[in-house]
C-alpha cells in the first residue's frame, strides 16, 4: 500500500475549507417547484433569435481575445454619465462568470499566508471563499445597519490606513443580500485613500436592475485602483453560459488576461453573449427588466400585508428583495425564517433563501423576483406558511403541516 494520506498531502487551507452553498445544493428544479432563491433572471434569456448563431467552427479552438466581445460590452457601459473618457477593449476582461475574476484578482495581487483583503458584511460568500483557497487572509468591516446598508466609510478608511498587507477591498452594488446601492462619494472616498497601496473592486453583478447610468463602470478611466465586475447572469438571464467581465485599467487588464487560461470563453459563450449584447437581445434584457421591476414593486407593496412579514431590511436595487420574518410575539427570528423556509419549499413548492445567519439579517429570507405567475403562488403560499408556522392555520394547514413533519421525521 501507498503511503498516501490526503490529510498531509493537500494543503491545509483546502482541507479546512467551507465550501460555498449554492441555491441548487438544498432545492433543485423538480419541474413543479418555482425557484426564487438564486437570483435567477424568471424571464429567460436576452435573446430574440438563435437563427444567426453558426457554430459550424466547433472543431476550431475559440478566439482568445474576444475583442469584438469586449468592445459589445464597452459600447454597453459607456454612458458619460461619470466621466467623459470612452472604455476600449484594452479596459476589458471576459472569464467563466465573475468567480473566475474574483479568484483571478486575489492570485494576481495577493502574496498567500502574508496579504489579505477587505470585505463588508453581509456581502456575496465568494469574496472570502475564494480567499480560503488562496491562503489570503480576510478583514471584515461591516456595512453599517439596515435599511441603509451603506459604506461604513470611516471604519473602511481606517482599517486601510492602520491593517497592513490588505491588498484588494471587495464591495457589492447593488449588495447580495442587501439589494443596497453603494454610494458613488462613499466609493471616491476609499479610492482616494492617502496612503493605501490596493485596489478598490465593485461587484456590480446586479447592476441592471437599478437605476439607468448607475454603473461605475466607465470610471476606470480615471481611476487606475478601480476594478468593476459584472456578469450576464443576472440583468441578462445568461446565467447558463456563465460570461463574466472586468473593467479596470488598461494596466490591471493586461495581467488579468495575461493570467487565464489560453481559451477561457468558448464559442457557444462568445456567441450567445454577442446576441444579447446585440439591439435585438438589449431590447429583450430592457423588456424583461420592466417586468421584473413591476412584480419588484408588487412585492414591496403586498409583501407587509402578511402577517407575520416583517421589514424590508435592504434596497430595491435588485431582483430580489430581503424581509423579515417575524414571530407570534412580532419580533424577527431566525427559527420561525428557517421554518417558513423549508415548509415553503417542501409543502408548496416555492424555494426561497434564507440568510438568517448573515451579519445584520436576522429572520430573513431573501426572494427573488419572478414572474407574475410566481409572484402570486408565492404570496398565496407564504402566507398560509406563516399562518401554519405560528400554529393559526385552519383545518386543512393543520393537516398539511402534520404531514409535512411526519415526511420531515421519515426522511
Amino acid at each position: 500500500m501507498a503511503p498516501f494520506n490526503i490529510k498531509t498531502c493537500a494543503r491545509p487551507n483546502i482541507l479546512a475549507l467551507e465550501p460555498y452553498r449554492c441555491a441548487r445544493d438544498d432545492y433543485k428544479d423538480d419541474g413543479t417547484n418555482i425557484l426564487l432563491d438564486a437570483n435567477e433572471n424568471a424571464y429567460g434569456p436576452s435573446l430574440s433569435s438563435l437563427s444567426s448563431t453558426n457554430f459550424n467552427s466547433l472543431h476550431r479552438y475559440p478566439d482568445p481575445h474576444q475583442a469584438s466581445l469586449k468592445q459589445a460590452l464597452c459600447n454597453l457601459r459607456t454612458t458619460h454619465a461619470h466621466t467623459s473618457r470612452t472604455l476600449t477593449p484594452e479596459n476589458c476582461f471576459v472569464g467563466v462568470g465573475s468567480d473566475e475574476a474574483i479568484d483571478a484578482l486575489l492570485r494576481c495581487f495577493c502574496v498567500p499566508g502574508i496579504d489579505r483583503i477587505l470585505v463588508c458584511p453581509p456581502t456575496y460568500g465568494m469574496y472570502s471563499v475564494s480567499a480560503h483557497i488562496n491562503d489570503v487572509g480576510l478583514i471584515k468591516v461591516p456595512l453599517l445597519p439596515a435599511p441603509s446598508f451603506a459604506l461604513d466609510t470611516s471604519s473602511i478608511i481606517s482599517t486601510l490606513s492602520t491593517s497592513p498587507n490588505i491588498k484588494l477591498a471587495y464591495f457589492c452594488s447593488p449588495g447580495n443580500p442587501t439589494g443596497s446601492l453603494l454610494a458613488k462619494s462613499d466609493i471616491a472616498a476609499i479610492l482616494g485613500h492617502e496612503t493605501w497601496n490596493g485596489v478598490v473592486v465593485v461587484d456590480e453583478a446586479y447592476i441592471d436592475f437599478a437605476p439607468d447610468e448607475a454603473s461605475l463602470a466607465e470610471w476606470v478611466t480615471e481611476w487606475p485602483n478601480l476594478v468593476v465586475m459584472q456578469t450576464l447572469s443576472k440583468g441578462f438571464g445568461m446565467a447558463g453560459i456563465r460570461l463574466g467581465a472586468v473593467f479596470a485599467s488598461p494596466e490591471i487588464a493586461t495581467l488579468l488576461n495575461n493570467m487565464k487560461a489560453p481559451y477561457n470563453i468558448s464559442t457557444p459563450t462568445a456567441a450567445l453573449a454577442s446576441l444579447a449584447l446585440s439591439d435585438a437581445g438589449l431590447a429583450v434584457m430592457r423588456a424583461h427588466r420592466t417586468k421584473i421591476v413591476e412584480q419588484r414593486d408588487r412585492l414591496v407593496r403586498e409583501l407587509p400585508k402578511i402577517e407575520g412579514v416583517g421589514r424590508l431590511r435592504g434596497g430595491e436595487m435588485s431582483n430580489f428583495l430581503l424581509f423579515e420574518m417575524l414571530d407570534k410575539d412580532g419580533k424577527p427570528d431566525n427559527v420561525t425564517a428557517l421554518a417558513v423556509y423549508e415548509r415553503l419549499a417542501e409543502a408548496k413548492g416555492v424555494v426561497v433563501r434564507f440568510r438568517g445567519k448573515e451579519h445584520g439579517c436576522l429572520g430573513c429570507l431573501r426572494i427573488t423576483v419572478g414572474t407574475e405567475e410566481e409572484t402570486t403562488r408565492l404570496l398565496e403560499a407564504l402566507a398560509k406558511t406563516l399562518a401554519e408556522v405560528h400554529g393559526q392555520g385552519g383545518p386543512e394547514e393543520d393537516e398539511e403541516k402534520k404531514e409535512t413533519e411526519a415526511n420531515d421525521v421519515i426522511a
